[in-house]
C-alpha cells in the first residue's frame, strides 16, 4: 500500500517539475495552457521566473520528501498548493477573474494527497 502511494504521490511531482521546466525552456508554449498571455518585458520575467520557481520548488520538495523520507519536505507544497487555490478562489471573488474550478480542485486533491502521505509514510530519522 505504500508503495503504490509513493507512486501516486510521485506521479504530481514530475509534473510539477516538467511544468516548471517548460517555463524556463519554452513559456509561450506553456503560458496559454494556464490561461497566460506572456507578455513582454518585466512581465515576461516575472512570470518565467516565478511559475517556473513555483512548479519547481513543488515538484523538487516532493520528491525530496518521497526520496529522504522526511514528512517536512511535504509541508511547503502543501501550503503553495493550498495557497494558489486560495489565490484562484479570492480573484474570483474579489476580482472578476474566472472561476477556475477545475484547477483549485486539482490543487486541493494533490495538497490533500500530500497531507495523507506526510502522516501515513514512515518518516526516516
Amino acid at each position: 500500500m505504500k508503495t503504490i502511494l509513493k507512486v501516486i504521490v510521485a506521479l504530481p511531482a514530475v509534473l510539477f517539475i516538467v511544468m516548471g521546466l517548460r517555463w524556463l525552456v519554452d513559456p509561450g508554449g506553456i503560458a496559454p495552457e494556464l490561461g497566460l498571455a506572456l507578455g513582454d518585458g518585466v512581465g515576461r520575467s516575472s512570470l518565467v521566473g516565478d511559475f517556473a520557481a513555483f512548479f519547481l520548488t513543488v515538484g523538487l520538495c516532493i520528491l525530496l520528501g518521497l526520496v529522504s523520507g522526511r514528512r517536512t519536505w511535504f509541508y511547503p507544497p502543501i501550503m503553495l498548493l493550498l495557497l494558489a487555490a486560495t489565490g484562484r478562489t479570492l480573484a474570483w471573488a474579489l476580482h472578476d477573474a474566472a472561476f477556475a474550478g477545475s484547477m483549485i480542485a486539482f490543487e486541493t486533491v494533490v495538497a490533500a494527497l500530500l497531507l495523507a502521505a506526510s502522516r501515513w509514510l514512515p518518516e526516516r530519522g
